[in-house]
């Protein structure tokens, strides 16, 4: 038989790319604007192992959510939600 453990590992053929999208600015949180990546992930990103860049990249997407969930409480409490289309690969923000 087969080590179940070994099925579930992937092979990583390429490099896992950096979450950058040029917008380089930091947020009031210290958080960059563009990828949501901290001051050390953005620094260190060319020196960390795979899977601690797959962790850095999922904080990324729960950040970018929470600012956009955020946004859009605000835009509800103040009355400013129309017809609002999103991105075709993106899922709209919950409101919380």
């Amino acid at each position: 038989m087969t080590d179940p453990k070994s099925h579930a590992q992937q092979l990583e053929f390429f490099e896992i790319p950096s979450p950058c999208i040029g917008v380089c600015e930091s947020g009031p949180r210290g958080f960059c604007k563009g990828c949501f990546r901290s001051r050390d992930e953005r620094l260190y990103w060319l020196k960390v192992d795979d899977a601690t860049k797959r962790k850095i990249i999922s904080a990324c997407v729960r950040r970018k959510k929470a600012v956009l969930a955020r946004k859009r409480k605000a835009q509800v409490e103040q009355g400013e939600v129309g017809e609002q289309q999103y991105p075709l690969f993106d899922s709209p923000p919950e409101i919380i």
